[in-house]
Protein backbone atom coordinates (compact mmCIF):
# COMPACT_ATOMS: atom_id res chain seq x y z
CA UNK A 1 0.00 0.00 0.00
CA UNK A 2 3.05 2.65 0.55
CA UNK A 3 4.67 1.48 -2.18
CA UNK A 4 1.41 2.58 -4.49
CA UNK A 5 1.11 6.03 -2.59
CA UNK A 6 4.86 6.75 -3.09
CA UNK A 7 3.96 6.00 -7.18
CA UNK A 8 0.63 7.95 -7.11
CA UNK A 9 2.49 10.87 -5.07
CA UNK A 10 5.56 10.47 -8.60
CA UNK A 11 3.12 9.78 -11.20
CA UNK A 12 0.92 13.19 -9.61
CA UNK A 13 4.43 14.94 -9.73
CA UNK A 14 4.93 13.97 -13.54
CA UNK A 15 1.62 15.62 -14.36
CA UNK A 16 2.51 18.39 -12.82
CA UNK A 17 5.77 18.78 -14.09
CA UNK A 18 4.52 18.67 -17.57
CA UNK A 19 2.11 21.00 -16.79
CA UNK A 20 4.83 23.73 -15.42
CA UNK A 21 6.58 23.14 -18.28
CA UNK A 22 3.59 24.68 -20.67
CA UNK A 23 3.22 27.18 -18.82
CA UNK A 24 6.74 27.75 -18.79
CA UNK A 25 5.89 28.52 -22.65
CA UNK A 26 2.94 30.17 -22.44
CA UNK A 27 0.68 27.68 -23.05
CA UNK A 28 -0.34 27.39 -19.13
CA UNK A 29 -4.54 26.92 -19.04
CA UNK A 30 -4.02 27.40 -22.92
CA UNK A 31 -6.84 25.57 -24.83
CA UNK A 32 -4.32 23.28 -26.45
CA UNK A 33 -2.60 22.26 -22.85
CA UNK A 34 -4.79 18.91 -22.57
CA UNK A 35 -3.40 17.81 -25.70
CA UNK A 36 -0.04 18.51 -25.02
CA UNK A 37 -0.24 17.13 -21.43
CA UNK A 38 -2.50 14.02 -22.57
CA UNK A 39 -0.27 12.71 -25.34
CA UNK A 40 2.88 13.45 -23.79
CA UNK A 41 1.79 11.43 -20.60
CA UNK A 42 0.43 8.59 -23.10
CA UNK A 43 3.54 8.41 -24.74
CA UNK A 44 5.56 7.83 -21.81
CA UNK A 45 3.12 5.47 -20.58
CA UNK A 46 3.55 3.37 -24.64
CA UNK A 47 7.33 4.30 -23.75
CA UNK A 48 7.61 2.16 -20.73
CA UNK A 49 4.81 -0.31 -21.29
CA UNK A 50 6.93 -1.18 -24.59
CA UNK A 51 10.21 -1.64 -22.95
CA UNK A 52 8.47 -3.78 -19.75
CA UNK A 53 6.97 -6.41 -22.18
CA UNK A 54 9.81 -6.68 -24.23
CA UNK A 55 11.63 -7.49 -20.44
CA UNK A 56 9.30 -9.84 -19.72
CA UNK A 57 9.39 -11.71 -23.17
CA UNK A 58 13.24 -12.32 -23.00
CA UNK A 59 14.72 -13.28 -19.68
CA UNK A 60 18.24 -12.07 -20.95
CA UNK A 61 17.18 -8.48 -21.81
CA UNK A 62 15.03 -8.38 -18.41
CA UNK A 63 18.50 -8.26 -16.49
CA UNK A 64 20.09 -5.37 -18.76
CA UNK A 65 19.80 -2.05 -17.44
CA UNK A 66 17.93 0.48 -19.32
CA UNK A 67 21.12 2.24 -21.14
CA UNK A 68 22.27 -1.76 -21.86
CA UNK A 69 19.05 -2.30 -23.43
CA UNK A 70 18.72 0.21 -25.60
CA UNK A 71 22.18 -0.78 -26.75
CA UNK A 72 21.14 -4.70 -26.88
CA UNK A 73 17.75 -3.66 -29.28
CA UNK A 74 20.00 -1.47 -31.32
CA UNK A 75 22.18 -4.11 -32.29
CA UNK A 76 19.33 -6.16 -33.43
CA UNK A 77 18.72 -7.07 -36.86
CA UNK A 78 15.57 -5.54 -38.14
CA UNK A 79 13.91 -9.40 -39.01
CA UNK A 80 15.42 -10.41 -35.51
CA UNK A 81 13.73 -6.83 -33.71
CA UNK A 82 10.33 -8.05 -35.67
CA UNK A 83 10.30 -11.59 -34.58
CA UNK A 84 10.95 -10.36 -31.29
CA UNK A 85 8.08 -7.51 -30.84
CA UNK A 86 5.63 -9.66 -32.69
CA UNK A 87 6.01 -12.48 -29.66
CA UNK A 88 4.53 -9.41 -27.10
CA UNK A 89 1.09 -8.93 -25.96
CA UNK A 90 -1.14 -7.38 -29.14
CA UNK A 91 -2.46 -4.62 -27.28
CA UNK A 92 0.96 -3.07 -26.65
CA UNK A 93 2.04 -0.14 -29.11
CA UNK A 94 5.16 -1.14 -30.90
CA UNK A 95 8.16 1.03 -30.96
CA UNK A 96 11.46 1.37 -32.95
CA UNK A 97 14.64 1.66 -30.69
CA UNK A 98 14.97 4.82 -32.17
CA UNK A 99 11.60 6.17 -31.19
CA UNK A 100 12.38 5.34 -27.34
CA UNK A 101 12.50 8.32 -25.00
CA UNK A 102 15.93 7.32 -24.02
CA UNK A 103 16.78 7.78 -27.60
CA UNK A 104 15.21 11.16 -28.05
CA UNK A 105 16.88 12.32 -24.62
CA UNK A 106 20.55 11.36 -25.62
CA UNK A 107 19.72 13.05 -29.40
CA UNK A 108 18.03 16.25 -27.73
CA UNK A 109 20.79 18.62 -28.74
CA UNK A 110 20.90 18.37 -32.17
CA UNK A 111 19.52 20.63 -34.32
CA UNK A 112 15.80 21.13 -35.40
CA UNK A 113 15.14 18.68 -32.11
CA UNK A 114 11.33 19.78 -32.34
CA UNK A 115 10.81 18.37 -35.62
CA UNK A 116 12.85 14.84 -34.48
CA UNK A 117 10.69 15.27 -31.65
CA UNK A 118 7.12 15.46 -33.68
CA UNK A 119 8.22 13.08 -36.55
CA UNK A 120 9.18 10.30 -33.39
CA UNK A 121 6.00 10.78 -32.11
CA UNK A 122 3.62 10.83 -35.40
CA UNK A 123 5.59 7.94 -36.68
CA UNK A 124 3.95 5.97 -33.60
CA UNK A 125 0.72 7.01 -34.52
CA UNK A 126 0.98 5.99 -37.66
CA UNK A 127 2.33 2.58 -37.21
CA UNK A 128 0.23 1.89 -34.28
CA UNK A 129 -3.23 2.95 -36.37
CA UNK A 130 -4.65 0.10 -37.03
CA UNK A 131 -5.14 -0.57 -32.77
CA UNK A 132 -4.86 2.86 -31.06
CA UNK A 133 -7.08 4.80 -33.53
CA UNK A 134 -10.31 6.11 -32.42
CA UNK A 135 -12.67 6.53 -35.60
CA UNK A 136 -15.28 9.13 -36.65
CA UNK A 137 -18.96 8.13 -37.71
CA UNK A 138 -17.61 8.70 -41.55
CA UNK A 139 -14.91 6.48 -40.98
CA UNK A 140 -12.24 8.45 -40.53
CA UNK A 141 -9.03 7.40 -38.33
CA UNK A 142 -8.06 9.78 -35.43
CA UNK A 143 -4.43 8.51 -34.70
CA UNK A 144 -2.66 8.53 -31.39
CA UNK A 145 -0.53 11.76 -31.60
CA UNK A 146 -0.14 14.86 -33.34
CA UNK A 147 2.10 17.35 -34.13
CA UNK A 148 3.39 18.75 -30.46
CA UNK A 149 5.69 21.82 -31.22
CA UNK A 150 3.31 23.76 -33.04
CA UNK A 151 1.33 24.91 -30.53
CA UNK A 152 4.78 26.74 -29.41
CA UNK A 153 5.53 30.04 -31.38
CA UNK A 154 9.31 30.40 -30.02
CA UNK A 155 12.13 28.00 -28.84
CA UNK A 156 10.58 24.91 -29.94
CA UNK A 157 13.01 22.95 -29.47
CA UNK A 158 13.84 24.29 -25.77
CA UNK A 159 10.08 23.11 -25.23
CA UNK A 160 10.63 19.38 -26.93
CA UNK A 161 13.97 19.49 -24.68
CA UNK A 162 11.88 20.36 -21.84
CA UNK A 163 9.57 17.67 -21.64
CA UNK A 164 12.11 15.24 -22.98
CA UNK A 165 13.53 16.02 -19.80
CA UNK A 166 11.08 15.63 -17.73
CA UNK A 167 10.04 11.86 -19.04
CA UNK A 168 13.30 10.36 -18.77
CA UNK A 169 13.61 11.25 -15.31
CA UNK A 170 10.11 8.77 -14.35
CA UNK A 171 9.24 5.17 -14.93
CA UNK A 172 5.90 3.61 -15.31
CA UNK A 173 8.02 -0.02 -14.48
CA UNK A 174 6.91 -0.77 -11.49
CA UNK A 175 3.26 0.49 -11.63
CA UNK A 176 1.57 -1.93 -14.81
CA UNK A 177 0.17 -4.52 -12.04
CA UNK A 178 -1.39 -1.85 -10.18
CA UNK A 179 -5.56 -2.18 -11.00
CA UNK A 180 -8.47 -0.27 -12.30
CA UNK A 181 -8.34 2.24 -8.16
CA UNK A 182 -4.75 3.19 -9.12
CA UNK A 183 -5.66 4.33 -12.76
CA UNK A 184 -8.94 5.81 -12.48
CA UNK A 185 -7.19 8.17 -9.60
CA UNK A 186 -4.04 9.10 -11.91
CA UNK A 187 -7.16 9.66 -14.86
CA UNK A 188 -8.69 11.76 -13.00
CA UNK A 189 -5.94 14.14 -11.80
CA UNK A 190 -4.68 14.17 -15.06
CA UNK A 191 -8.08 15.68 -16.67
CA UNK A 192 -9.13 17.54 -13.83
CA UNK A 193 -8.47 21.37 -15.28
CA UNK A 194 -9.95 20.08 -18.55
CA UNK A 195 -12.93 18.27 -17.62
CA UNK A 196 -14.89 21.14 -17.15
CA UNK A 197 -17.70 23.44 -18.19
CA UNK A 198 -15.32 25.95 -20.67
CA UNK A 199 -15.11 23.61 -23.37
CA UNK A 200 -19.39 25.06 -24.31
CA UNK A 201 -22.34 22.92 -24.94
CA UNK A 202 -20.42 19.94 -25.30
CA UNK A 203 -17.98 19.99 -22.77
CA UNK A 204 -16.94 16.74 -20.66
CA UNK A 205 -18.22 16.09 -17.41
CA UNK A 206 -16.98 13.50 -14.61
CA UNK A 207 -19.53 11.13 -13.21
CA UNK A 208 -19.00 10.72 -9.60
CA UNK A 209 -16.77 7.69 -8.73
CA UNK A 210 -19.03 6.63 -5.93
CA UNK A 211 -22.36 7.31 -8.51
CA UNK A 212 -20.28 5.00 -11.18
CA UNK A 213 -19.71 2.75 -9.01
CA UNK A 214 -23.32 1.77 -7.71
CA UNK A 215 -24.19 1.57 -11.23
CA UNK A 216 -21.80 -0.73 -11.83
CA UNK A 217 -22.31 -2.69 -8.99
CA UNK A 218 -25.95 -2.92 -9.09
CA UNK A 219 -26.15 -3.46 -12.89
CA UNK A 220 -23.75 -6.88 -12.91
CA UNK A 221 -25.27 -9.83 -10.76
CA UNK A 222 -22.65 -12.81 -10.65
CA UNK A 223 -20.33 -13.86 -13.03
CA UNK A 224 -20.35 -12.87 -16.25
CA UNK A 225 -17.98 -13.19 -19.67
CA UNK A 226 -18.12 -12.00 -23.26
CA UNK A 227 -20.48 -9.32 -22.92
CA UNK A 228 -20.79 -5.99 -24.71
CA UNK A 229 -20.86 -2.73 -22.67
CA UNK A 230 -21.99 0.10 -24.48
CA UNK A 231 -22.31 4.22 -23.54
CA UNK A 232 -24.13 6.27 -26.84
CA UNK A 233 -22.58 9.73 -24.42
CA UNK A 234 -19.60 8.07 -23.59
CA UNK A 235 -17.59 10.98 -22.68
CA UNK A 236 -14.72 10.77 -21.02
CA UNK A 237 -15.18 6.87 -20.08
CA UNK A 238 -15.64 7.10 -16.05
CA UNK A 239 -18.72 4.86 -16.28
CA UNK A 240 -17.76 2.22 -18.90
CA UNK A 241 -14.65 1.66 -16.83
CA UNK A 242 -16.09 1.05 -13.90
CA UNK A 243 -18.58 -1.07 -15.35
CA UNK A 244 -15.57 -3.46 -17.41
CA UNK A 245 -13.81 -3.18 -13.83
CA UNK A 246 -16.42 -4.94 -12.25
CA UNK A 247 -17.07 -7.09 -15.10
CA UNK A 248 -12.86 -7.75 -15.63
CA UNK A 249 -11.26 -6.38 -18.63
CA UNK A 250 -10.63 -9.55 -20.18
CA UNK A 251 -14.28 -10.55 -20.11
CA UNK A 252 -16.11 -7.23 -21.93
CA UNK A 253 -15.75 -5.83 -24.94
CA UNK A 254 -16.60 -2.13 -24.89
CA UNK A 255 -18.84 0.14 -27.54
CA UNK A 256 -19.07 4.11 -26.96
CA UNK A 257 -19.94 7.16 -29.45
CA UNK A 258 -19.65 11.00 -27.98
CA UNK A 259 -19.82 13.82 -30.61
CA UNK A 260 -16.79 15.52 -28.56
CA UNK A 261 -13.60 14.60 -30.48
CA UNK A 262 -12.28 15.77 -27.21
CA UNK A 263 -13.90 13.07 -25.21
CA UNK A 264 -13.09 10.30 -27.73
CA UNK A 265 -9.26 10.86 -26.85
CA UNK A 266 -9.95 11.40 -23.17
CA UNK A 267 -11.98 7.85 -23.35
CA UNK A 268 -9.23 6.21 -25.59
CA UNK A 269 -6.50 7.22 -23.02
CA UNK A 270 -8.63 5.68 -20.37
CA UNK A 271 -8.32 2.41 -22.30
CA UNK A 272 -5.39 2.11 -22.98
CA UNK A 273 -4.52 2.87 -18.57
CA UNK A 274 -7.15 0.15 -17.70
CA UNK A 275 -5.85 -2.74 -20.24
CA UNK A 276 -8.62 -2.05 -22.46
CA UNK A 277 -6.57 -1.49 -25.88
CA UNK A 278 -9.12 -4.31 -27.81
CA UNK A 279 -11.80 -1.65 -27.57
CA UNK A 280 -10.36 1.06 -28.98
CA UNK A 281 -11.39 0.03 -32.40
CA UNK A 282 -15.12 1.03 -31.10
CA UNK A 283 -14.68 4.19 -29.72
CA UNK A 284 -16.48 6.39 -32.46
CA UNK A 285 -16.42 10.29 -32.45
CA UNK A 286 -20.03 11.08 -33.85
CA UNK A 287 -23.70 12.05 -33.21
CA UNK A 288 -25.21 8.95 -31.97
CA UNK A 289 -28.63 10.30 -32.07
CA UNK A 290 -28.46 11.83 -35.79
CA UNK A 291 -25.99 8.86 -36.92
CA UNK A 292 -26.06 6.24 -34.62
CA UNK A 293 -22.46 4.42 -35.22
CA UNK A 294 -22.75 0.81 -34.09
CA UNK A 295 -24.36 -2.00 -36.59
CA UNK A 296 -24.77 -5.51 -36.85
CA UNK A 297 -23.97 -7.82 -40.09
CA UNK A 298 -27.30 -6.74 -41.38
CA UNK A 299 -26.97 -3.16 -41.19
CA UNK A 300 -28.98 -2.82 -37.91
CA UNK A 301 -28.44 -0.98 -34.97
CA UNK A 302 -26.41 -3.04 -32.63
CA UNK A 303 -27.60 -4.82 -29.31
CA UNK A 304 -25.85 -4.95 -26.19
CA UNK A 305 -25.70 -6.79 -22.91
CA UNK A 306 -24.76 -3.80 -20.85
CA UNK A 307 -25.71 0.02 -21.19
CA UNK A 308 -24.56 2.63 -18.74
CA UNK A 309 -25.15 6.30 -19.58
CA UNK A 310 -25.40 9.93 -18.01
CA UNK A 311 -26.40 11.60 -20.86
CA UNK A 312 -26.39 15.77 -21.62
CA UNK A 313 -29.83 16.39 -19.70
CA UNK A 314 -30.70 19.30 -22.26
CA UNK A 315 -29.23 20.41 -25.49
CA UNK A 316 -30.48 22.33 -28.16
CA UNK A 317 -30.90 19.94 -31.01
CA UNK A 318 -33.48 21.47 -33.06
CA UNK A 319 -30.90 21.56 -36.29
CA UNK A 320 -31.90 18.24 -36.58
CA UNK A 321 -35.04 16.83 -35.03
CA UNK A 322 -36.84 17.05 -37.77
CA UNK A 323 -34.56 14.42 -39.12
CA UNK A 324 -35.11 11.91 -35.63
CA UNK A 325 -38.82 11.96 -36.49
CA UNK A 326 -38.39 10.43 -39.59
CA UNK A 327 -40.28 7.34 -40.28
CA UNK A 328 -37.79 5.15 -39.67
CA UNK A 329 -36.73 6.29 -36.14
CA UNK A 330 -40.49 5.82 -34.87
CA UNK A 331 -39.77 2.26 -33.21
CA UNK A 332 -36.56 4.11 -31.69
CA UNK A 333 -37.99 7.18 -30.68
CA UNK A 334 -41.55 5.28 -29.83
CA UNK A 335 -42.60 8.10 -26.75
CA UNK A 336 -41.72 11.04 -29.87
CA UNK A 337 -39.85 13.88 -29.81
CA UNK A 338 -39.74 17.48 -27.11
CA UNK A 339 -41.54 20.42 -28.62
CA UNK A 340 -38.77 23.04 -30.19
CA UNK A 341 -39.41 26.08 -28.10
CA UNK A 342 -39.57 29.75 -29.32
CA UNK A 343 -36.92 30.86 -26.95
CA UNK A 344 -34.45 28.88 -24.99
CA UNK A 345 -33.79 26.21 -27.40
CA UNK A 346 -30.81 25.41 -25.18
CA UNK A 347 -33.76 23.78 -22.46
CA UNK A 348 -34.95 20.71 -24.62
CA UNK A 349 -34.47 17.81 -22.74
CA UNK A 350 -32.10 15.51 -24.89
CA UNK A 351 -31.85 13.05 -22.28
CA UNK A 352 -35.70 12.02 -22.77
CA UNK A 353 -33.79 11.08 -26.79
CA UNK A 354 -31.13 9.42 -25.33
CA UNK A 355 -33.41 7.19 -23.23
CA UNK A 356 -35.47 5.61 -25.51
CA UNK A 357 -32.21 5.19 -27.53
CA UNK A 358 -30.95 3.32 -24.88
CA UNK A 359 -34.27 0.99 -24.62
CA UNK A 360 -33.60 0.30 -28.32
CA UNK A 361 -30.05 -0.99 -28.19
CA UNK A 362 -30.57 -3.43 -25.22
CA UNK A 363 -30.87 -7.23 -26.51
CA UNK A 364 -33.53 -9.38 -25.45
CA UNK A 365 -31.50 -9.90 -21.53
CA UNK A 366 -30.17 -6.49 -21.75
CA UNK A 367 -29.72 -4.11 -18.65
CA UNK A 368 -28.93 -0.45 -18.18
CA UNK A 369 -28.43 2.24 -16.01
CA UNK A 370 -29.09 5.57 -16.50
CA UNK A 371 -28.68 9.37 -14.88
CA UNK A 372 -32.01 10.93 -15.25
CA UNK A 373 -33.15 13.91 -13.80
CA UNK A 374 -35.30 12.78 -10.77
CA UNK A 375 -38.56 14.95 -12.16
CA UNK A 376 -38.37 11.94 -14.75
CA UNK A 377 -39.39 9.58 -12.48
CA UNK A 378 -42.45 11.07 -11.33
CA UNK A 379 -43.35 13.51 -14.59
CA UNK A 380 -47.71 12.60 -15.43
CA UNK A 381 -47.67 13.74 -18.69
CA UNK A 382 -45.48 13.79 -22.23
CA UNK A 383 -42.48 11.94 -23.51
CA UNK A 384 -41.64 10.69 -19.70
CA UNK A 385 -44.76 9.50 -18.72
CA UNK A 386 -45.07 7.56 -21.66
CA UNK A 387 -41.71 6.22 -21.46
CA UNK A 388 -42.21 5.02 -17.87
CA UNK A 389 -45.34 2.96 -18.93
CA UNK A 390 -43.12 1.26 -21.59
CA UNK A 391 -41.16 0.21 -18.73
CA UNK A 392 -43.13 -1.08 -16.63
CA UNK A 393 -46.41 -2.26 -19.20
CA UNK A 394 -43.03 -3.98 -20.85
CA UNK A 395 -41.55 -5.25 -17.93
CA UNK A 396 -38.64 -3.95 -18.02
CA UNK A 397 -37.92 -2.16 -15.08
CA UNK A 398 -35.41 -3.13 -12.51
CA UNK A 399 -35.71 -0.30 -9.91
CA UNK A 400 -34.61 3.39 -9.49
CA UNK A 401 -32.49 4.92 -6.87
CA UNK A 402 -33.24 8.47 -6.05
CA UNK A 403 -29.87 10.29 -5.31
CA UNK A 404 -28.64 12.95 -2.46
CA UNK A 405 -28.98 16.51 -4.20
CA UNK A 406 -26.11 18.13 -5.62
CA UNK A 407 -24.16 14.45 -6.28
CA UNK A 408 -23.28 16.65 -8.81
CA UNK A 409 -21.30 19.74 -8.53
CA UNK A 410 -21.76 21.13 -12.04
CA UNK A 411 -25.57 21.19 -11.87
CA UNK A 412 -28.16 21.79 -9.19
CA UNK A 413 -30.26 19.28 -10.88
CA UNK A 414 -31.15 16.75 -8.14
CA UNK A 415 -30.84 13.13 -10.52
CA UNK A 416 -31.98 9.50 -9.82
CA UNK A 417 -30.36 6.21 -11.49
CA UNK A 418 -32.64 4.12 -13.64
CA UNK A 419 -31.98 0.35 -14.04
CA UNK A 420 -33.63 -1.92 -16.88
CA UNK A 421 -33.37 -5.44 -17.05
CA UNK A 422 -35.58 -6.72 -19.79
CA UNK A 423 -35.61 -10.08 -18.19
CA UNK A 424 -37.12 -8.77 -15.13
CA UNK A 425 -40.54 -9.76 -16.06
CA UNK A 426 -41.96 -11.06 -13.19
CA UNK A 427 -41.18 -7.71 -11.05
CA UNK A 428 -39.94 -7.39 -7.77
CA UNK A 429 -38.54 -3.47 -8.40
CA UNK A 430 -36.29 -1.69 -5.85
CA UNK A 431 -37.56 1.57 -5.78
CA UNK A 432 -34.98 4.05 -3.45
CA UNK A 433 -34.61 7.39 -1.38
CA UNK A 434 -31.28 8.09 -1.12
CA UNK A 435 -31.39 11.63 -1.18
CA UNK A 436 -30.96 12.29 2.87
CA UNK A 437 -27.46 10.21 2.68
CA UNK A 438 -24.16 11.93 2.18
CA UNK A 439 -22.16 14.97 3.57
CA UNK A 440 -22.15 18.34 2.04
CA UNK A 441 -18.84 19.76 1.06
CA UNK A 442 -17.29 23.12 -0.77
CA UNK A 443 -15.72 21.97 -4.34
CA UNK A 444 -14.27 25.68 -6.06
CA UNK A 445 -17.68 27.92 -5.98
CA UNK A 446 -19.66 25.10 -5.46
CA UNK A 447 -21.85 22.89 -2.91
CA UNK A 448 -21.34 19.08 -3.29
CA UNK A 449 -22.47 15.87 -1.33
CA UNK A 450 -20.19 13.23 -0.96
CA UNK A 451 -21.44 9.26 -0.57
CA UNK A 452 -19.31 7.79 2.25
CA UNK A 453 -18.14 4.37 1.78
CA UNK A 454 -20.55 2.70 4.25
CA UNK A 455 -23.35 5.01 2.96
CA UNK A 456 -22.52 3.38 -0.69
CA UNK A 457 -22.57 0.01 0.36
CA UNK A 458 -25.61 0.24 2.09
CA UNK A 459 -27.16 1.44 -0.88
CA UNK A 460 -25.90 -1.66 -3.17
CA UNK A 461 -26.13 -4.24 -0.60
CA UNK A 462 -29.92 -2.94 -0.28
CA UNK A 463 -30.43 -2.70 -3.90
CA UNK A 464 -28.76 -6.01 -4.80
CA UNK A 465 -30.85 -7.70 -1.81
CA UNK A 466 -34.32 -6.14 -3.04
CA UNK A 467 -34.73 -5.19 0.50
CA UNK A 468 -37.60 -3.13 1.77
CA UNK A 469 -35.93 -0.78 4.90
CA UNK A 470 -38.47 1.77 6.40
CA UNK A 471 -38.41 5.38 4.64
CA UNK A 472 -34.87 4.32 2.36
CA UNK A 473 -36.31 1.27 0.32
CA UNK A 474 -39.46 -0.39 -1.16
CA UNK A 475 -40.12 -3.59 -3.72
CA UNK A 476 -42.86 -2.95 -5.90
CA UNK A 477 -44.58 -5.35 -8.68
CA UNK A 478 -45.75 -3.75 -11.80
CA UNK A 479 -49.16 -3.45 -10.56
CA UNK A 480 -48.20 -1.81 -7.88
CA UNK A 481 -46.50 0.87 -10.19
CA UNK A 482 -49.71 1.14 -12.26
CA UNK A 483 -52.02 1.18 -9.66
CA UNK A 484 -49.35 4.69 -8.59
CA UNK A 485 -50.16 6.57 -11.84
CA UNK A 486 -47.15 4.85 -13.13
CA UNK A 487 -44.73 6.58 -10.11
CA UNK A 488 -41.08 5.61 -9.34
CA UNK A 489 -41.08 7.62 -6.39
CA UNK A 490 -40.02 5.41 -3.47
CA UNK A 491 -41.70 7.90 -1.12
CA UNK A 492 -45.07 7.31 -2.78
CA UNK A 493 -44.98 3.56 -1.66
CA UNK A 494 -43.71 4.06 1.94
CA UNK A 495 -46.20 2.99 4.76
CA UNK A 496 -47.50 6.46 6.70
CA UNK A 497 -47.06 4.65 10.29
CA UNK A 498 -48.85 6.00 13.12
CA UNK A 499 -47.14 5.30 17.08
CA UNK A 500 -49.89 4.25 19.63
CA UNK A 501 -49.75 3.93 23.26
CA UNK A 502 -51.97 2.56 25.96
CA UNK A 503 -52.83 4.50 28.55
CA UNK A 504 -55.19 4.53 31.11
CA UNK A 505 -58.52 6.37 31.72
CA UNK A 506 -57.30 8.25 34.62
CA UNK A 507 -53.67 9.25 32.29
CA UNK A 508 -56.38 10.18 29.29
CA UNK A 509 -58.61 12.72 31.68
CA UNK A 510 -54.77 14.26 33.12
CA UNK A 511 -53.85 14.77 29.63
CA UNK A 512 -56.95 16.31 28.54
CA UNK A 513 -57.18 18.74 31.41
CA UNK A 514 -53.43 19.73 31.45
CA UNK A 515 -54.71 20.57 27.13
CA UNK A 516 -57.53 22.41 28.34
CA UNK A 517 -55.50 24.39 31.16
CA UNK A 518 -52.84 25.58 28.42
CA UNK A 519 -55.72 27.04 25.75
CA UNK A 520 -57.12 28.77 28.69
CA UNK A 521 -53.75 30.23 29.93
CA UNK A 522 -53.31 31.04 25.77
CA UNK A 523 -56.73 32.40 25.46
CA UNK A 524 -56.02 34.54 28.53
CA UNK A 525 -52.98 36.01 27.23
CA UNK A 526 -54.38 36.77 23.62
CA UNK A 527 -57.24 38.10 25.44
CA UNK A 528 -54.47 41.00 27.24
CA UNK A 529 -53.01 41.41 23.84
CA UNK A 530 -55.73 42.67 21.70
CA UNK A 531 -57.18 45.08 24.38
CA UNK A 532 -53.46 46.49 24.90
CA UNK A 533 -53.25 46.75 21.05
CA UNK A 534 -57.00 48.37 20.78
CA UNK A 535 -56.22 50.87 23.44
CA UNK A 536 -53.28 51.71 21.67
CA UNK A 537 -54.86 52.40 18.35
CA UNK A 538 -57.32 54.78 20.01
CA UNK A 539 -54.58 56.72 22.08
CA UNK A 540 -52.90 57.75 18.38
CA UNK A 541 -54.09 60.99 17.56
CA UNK A 542 -53.08 62.95 13.95
CA UNK A 543 -50.74 65.38 14.20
Amino acid sequence: MTKTIEFEKKTKELIDNLKSVCANYGLGNDGNEFKIITQVFLYKFLNDKFIHEIKQTDKKLAKLELKELDAALNKLKADDYEMLTMQLNENTARLAPKQFISSLFANQNKPKFAELFDKTLLDIAKENSDIFSVVTEGGEKVVLFENISKYVTDKRDEFCKAIINKLVNFSFENIFHEKFDFYATIFEYLIKDYNTNSGGKYAEYFTPHAVAKIMAKCLVQGKVKNVTCYDPSAGSGTLLMNLAHEIGEDKCTIYSQDISQKSSNLLRLNLILNNLVHSIPNVVKGNTLLDPYHKDKKGKLQKFDFVVSNPPFKLDFSDYSAQLNSKENHHRFFAGLPNIPKTKKESMAIYLMFLQHIIYSLNDNGKAAIVVPTGFITAQSGIERKIREKLVDGKMLRGVISMPSNIFATTGTNVSILFLDKANAKGDIVLMDASKLGETVKEGKNQKTLLRPNEEQLIIETFNAHKAVDDFAVVVSYEQIKEKNYSLSAGQYFEVKLNYSDISKKDFDSKLNQYKTNLDRLFSESKKIEESIQSNLESLEYA
